[in-house]
């Protein structure tokens, strides 16, 4: 992916900013899966794509089911999960997967490098993303790229993440859209 920042929103008006951004690739956080169809037809019209998370598509069940669902009939750029079923099932259906790890602790951190071994998603994304170290760790330890996300909240923060191994930054925060 070779764009650094990747607008996530979690809502209409953020998204409405999102497609008039100069960025081709963003992320939707939270949707009712009656807004999808809606919020793709918008972003390919604007010439955007779209990263589902789908673990939060309130009314569907974040499973290999719902991701087939979300692939045959959406048609997604790409889907964020935490959950391994989902992962395998939308890198069987051509779709860019993002499995998404939790930086808690090191048995948490542990059973990630597992799954991700097991997945072998297109992408990790490491929440908290503000731990430069921890990316680098994370970087060290997998052959996967790395979106960082979560508690990013300063151009420093940005820059530090990307300089640690990341190869784009997941946000919301809308002042952080204007860094690249």
């Amino acid at each position: 992916m070779d764009q650094k920042i990747l607008p996530a929103s979690s809502n209409l008006k953020d998204f409405e900013l999102f497609l008039k951004s100069p960025y081709r690739v963003g992320v939707f956080l939270e949707s009712h899966i009656a807004q999808l169809k809606n919020i793709n037809q918008l972003a390919k019209a604007h010439g955007k794509d779209m990263i589902y998370h789908v673990d939060m598509i309130h009314g569907l069940k974040n499973d290999d089911y719902g991701t087939e669902y979300i692939c045959q009939e959406i048609k997604p750029y790409g889907i964020i999960s935490t959950k391994s079923s989902v992962i395998l099932k939308a890198k069987q259906k051509g779709v860019i997967a993002v499995q998404r790890i939790f930086l808690i602790d090191s048995h948490a951190l542990e059973k990630s490098y597992k799954l991700v071994n097991k997945t072998r998603p297109d992408y990790i994304e490491v929440l908290p993303g503000a731990m430069p170290w921890m990316i680098k760790e994370v970087k060290n330890r997998l052959d996967t790229p790395i979106f960082a996300g979560g508690l990013i909240r300063t151009f420093d923060e940005v820059n530090n993440a990307l300089k640690a191994g990341a190869t784009s930054i997941t946000t919301s925060k809308k002042e952080l859209w204007d860094l690249f």
